[in-house]
């Protein structure tokens, strides 16, 4: 959607996701990579505490952190394109769960 000279993204639609995942299927942080996250991860968290990552799309912080000793880490995202890639990729690593879920919307959690 374009608005004068700006582009507005539908970032609360799966589709916009789906799309975006089909054709940039290649891992992507938003912020930090984990190894700049971790001594503050170290303050707040525990690695045998259940964590909620949301929004995960195809980020490698839930790998980065299961190898650094979390246990339990779930992992949610709106794209149904983004959560089966990431299920097939992490099929073997039960400690990392993806799930397709809206995060307004979190009943089913």
């Amino acid at each position: 959607m374009t608005q004068g000279s700006t582009t507005l993204h539908a970032y609360g639609e799966a589709s916009y996701w789906d799309r975006r995942y089909g054709q940039d299927p290649g891992p992507f942080e938003w912020y930090q990579k984990y190894r700049s996250l971790a001594p503050l991860f170290d303050l707040y968290l525990r690695r045998h505490h259940r964590l909620l990552l949301v929004g995960c799309g195809n980020s490698a912080l839930g790998e980065d952190m299961l190898n650094d000793g979390y246990e339990d880490i779930v992992n949610i995202d709106i794209s149904s394109v983004v959560i089966e890639a990431m299920q097939t990729k992490y099929q073997d690593k039960p400690a990392l769960q993806y799930i397709k879920m809206d995060v307004r919307d979190m009943s089913d959690f």
